[in-house]
C-alpha cells in the first residue's frame, strides 16, 4: 500500500526508468536482509520494506510499457505483462514444493531481480512522460532510437524539439503533479473514486480466492499451480475480448462471471471438494481475467502527466483489499458460508461500478488534465493528430 503510493508519486516526479531501478536494487537489497533475520520482528520489519519497494516494478513497468506503443499493440503489453505474472506463479509453486527452507525459498524468488537489474540499462524512459515534463532533449534522444530500431528512419528528420514541444500544451511546462491534482477537478475526481473501488473489489476478490487455498479440500502446491495455469487462458480470452467487446464489457463480465463461481460455491456441499476446486479454479481464471483488463485498462484511462499517481492509487486501493482479503475468510466462525457471499457481492459491486466507466477502446492515450476534462465522447482535434500518421498526439504511436 504504502510503496505504491510513494512509487507512483515519485515515477511522476523523477521518470519511470530511474525509479524503476531504484525498485530493483532496494526491493532485492531487502529481500535478501530479510534472510538473515534472527527474530520475528526484525523479519516482519524488512519483509514490510520488500513489498514497499517491490511494488514499484509493479506500476512502474505497467505505465512504462502502455506508454512505449500504440493503440493497437497496448492490448498486447496487457497480455505479455499479464502472462509473466501467471507464468510466474506456475514457477512459485514448484519452487516453494522443492525449496523448504524459507531462507533459501526467498533467496529462489528474488534471485530474478538481478536478471532485470542487468536489463534496466536497455530500458528507455518514457518519451511521453519526457515530453510532458518538458525534457524534449532526451525524448529526442530515445525516439530516434526508436525509429532507428524499428527500420522508420525516414521519419528521424521530423522529431524535431519545437514539433515535440507542440505535443503537449500546456501553462507550465515541467509543472510537479502530486496526488491533489486527482481530485482538483470534476472528472479526475470522479475517474479516481471509480477506479479506485473497481480496484479495491477486483483485489479483494482476486485474492480472497487465491488466499483460500486450503479451503478447496486439496493439495496446496497443486491448487497454487493450477491457480497460475488457469489464469494463461483467461488472459489469453482477454486479449481478443479487449478489442471485439471492449475494456469495459470485459471487465464487467469478468468480474460477474467472478460473482456467479463464488456464488455456485456457496451452494456446492463442502464434501465435493472436487468440484468445489474447479469451480474455485475457474473463478479464480475470471478473477485474473478481471485483473489484468483493470491494469491496462485504467492506465489508458488516466493522462500521462498523473498517470502513475493514478496508478499508485489506485495500487494503494488494491493492496487494501489485499489486507482485507483474509479478514474476510476468518467470517467463516460466523457462518461458514458469510465469506463467500461478501466476496461474491463484491465482485457484483466491481462489476457495476467498471460499468459507469468510459471505454478506451482506440481511443488516444490521455496526455494532460485537460484532456480528461473536456473529452465528452469528441474525435480528436487537429492538436491531438499524431505528427506521423494521423493516429494520437505522440510520435512514439506510429514509430
Amino acid at each position: 500500500m504504502f510503496g505504491a503510493i510513494s512509487f507512483g508519486s515519485l515515477s511522476d516526479r523523477f521518470g519511470r526508468r530511474i525509479m524503476l531501478l531504484v525498485s530493483y536494487v532496494s526491493g532485492m537489497l531487502f529481500a535478501v536482509a530479510s534472510t538473515f533475520s534472527t527474530t520475528y520482528v526484525m523479519f516482519a520489519v524488512l519483509r514490510f520494506f520488500t513489498g514497499f519497494c517491490i511494488t514499484g516494478i509493479v506500476i512502474v513497468s505497467v505505465a512504462l510499457s502502455v506508454e512505449w506503443v500504440d493503440i493497437e499493440h497496448r492490448k498486447l503489453v496487457g497480455l505479455i505483462d499479464g502472462l509473466s505474472w501467471s507464468f510466474g506463479n506456475i514457477v512459485f509453486a514448484a519452487i516453494a514444493y522443492f525449496v523448504t527452507d524459507w531462507r533459501w525459498l526467498i533467496l529462489s524468488v528474488t534471485s530474478p531481480l538481478i536478471l532485470s537489474i542487468i536489463t534496466w540499462r536497455w530500458m528507455p524512459d518514457s518519451a511521453r512522460w519526457l515530453i510532458a515534463s518538458g525534457k524534449l532533449e532526451q525524448a529526442q534522444m530515445y525516439l530516434k532510437k526508436c525509429a532507428k530500431m524499428n527500420r522508420r528512419e525516414d521519419f528521424i528528420h521530423t522529431l524535431k524539439e519545437e514539433t515535440l514541444s507542440s505535443i503537449v500544451v500546456r501553462e507550465t511546462k515541467g509543472r510537479t503533479y502530486t496526488y491533489l491534482d486527482l481530485i482538483r477537478t470534476p472528472k479526475m475526481r470522479k475517474l479516481a473514486l471509480q477506479t479506485g473501488v473497481l480496484w479495491f473489489c477486483v483485489a479483494t476478490t482476486f485474492y480472497g480466492i487465491a488466499f483460500n487455498i486450503t479451503g478447496l479440500g486439496i493439495n496446496m502446491y497443486l491448487t497454487q499451480f493450477t491457480f497460475g495455469l488457469i489464469e494463461v487462458p483467461a488472459k489469453v480470452s482477454v486479449y481478443y475480448l479487449l478489442d471485439k467487446i471492449g475494456r469495459r464489457n470485459t471487465e464487467v463480465g469478468a468480474l460477474l462471471l467472478v460473482a456467479l463461481c463464488l456464488g455456485l460455491n456457496i451452494v456446492i456441499p463442502k464434501d465435493m471438494s472436487i468440484v468445489r476446486t474447479v469451480v474455485g479454479v475457474v473463478g479464480k481464471g475470471f478473477s485474473s481475467a478481471s485483473f489484468g483488463t483493470v491494469v491496462l485498462y485504467s492506465s489508458e484511462l488516466y493522462p500521462t502527466v498523473v498517470r502513475q499517481n493514478g496508478m499508485g492509487y489506485n495500487s494503494f486501493m488494491a493492496r487494501l483489499g489485499v489486507a482485507v482479503s483474509p479478514l474476510i475468510l476468518l467470517l467463516d466462525e460466523v457462518w461458514k458460508e458469510l465469506p463467500q457471499v461478501v466476496l461474491c457481492s463484491t465482485a457484483v459491486l466491481g462489476g457495476l461500478v467498471a460499468r459507469t466507466l468510459a471505454e478506451t477502446r482506440n481511443k488516444c492515450l490521455p496526455e494532460t488534465i485537460e484532456d480528461i476534462e473536456e473529452i465528452e465522447e469528441k474525435k480528436p482535434s487537429s492538436e491531438q493528430v499524431d505528427i506521423f500518421s494521423g493516429k494520437c498526439k505522440l510520435g512514439v504511436s506510429t514509430i
